[in-house]
């Protein structure tokens, strides 16, 4: 059993209106657990989009999306934010930090939704660990508003982090970073997957879809290559 399968997938935005957008046109995809992979496309193409679908926060039109052989699309709302909160580590593009709070706070935003009382009682030391292990554990009293873009990038995959999500999806993630922070980050992306996190990044940029193990590529809508 694959861990994400997904046939035949569409979505059609304004779907039965007079001016309908198929942003994904029947898609097909596997993605096996301890997969690290890249989706390229320019702007448009649909790569968020799938992305999206895949993290469980958007839906699609037709077809079946399968996370580890269950149908995605048959799940209530309270099962899609277990899984969105279990399951799932994002790393947004433009970081999705709350600017006036502390780098440890920003980290405890997926605990406030966690039901996992163990977990809320180690918080603080599983995040520490995490800003140790990802080389800012002394900004971790520093507002997030003070921080450099590749300082935000890290607090943004800490966060991303601190449930131990089996599945980390990244929009962009250095996107409005120089090349050696971009690099210094998909160095990052490259140890957790070694540790058997499941990576899947939306990216233009090819140089850096090329480190991953596999790339999916799309182009108005439709997957030509992987």
């Amino acid at each position: 059993m694959s861990f994400i399968e997904i046939k035949n997938l569409k979505k059609i935005y304004n779907a039965n209106k007079s001016i309908e957008v198929e942003a994904l046109k029947s898609i097909n995809l596997i993605i096996e657990k301890g997969d690290f992979c890249s989706i390229v496309g320019v702007s448009g193409s649909g790569k968020s989009t799938l992305l999206y679908i895949l993290g469980c926060i958007d839906k699609q039109t037709e077809g079946t999306y399968l996370l580890e052989g269950k149908n995605v699309s048959k799940m209530s709302e309270n099962e899609l934010a277990q899984i969105r909160n279990k399951k799932i580590g994002f790393v947004l593009q433009d970081f999705g930090l709350i600017e006036e709070e502390t780098v440890i706070e920003n980290v405890r935003v997926p605990i406030l939704f966690c039901k996992d009382k163990n977990l809320i009682r180690n918080f603080r030391n599983k995040a520490e660990k995490l800003l140790k292990d990802l080389g800012i554990e002394n900004l971790k009293d520093k507002k997030v508003n003070l921080l450099s873009g590749g300082q935000r990038q890290r607090v943004a995959i800490a966060r991303a982090l601190i449930n131990d999500p089996e599945l980390i999806l990244a929009d962009e993630p250095t996107g409005s970073l120089d090349t050696n922070t971009a690099q210094n980050i998909m160095n990052i992306f490259k140890e957790l997957n070694k540790s058997g996190k499941t990576i899947i990044i939306v990216t233009h940029n090819m140089e850096l879809a090329k480190e991953t193990q596999k790339c999916v590529k799309i182009k108005d809508g439709l997957i030509y290559e992987v």
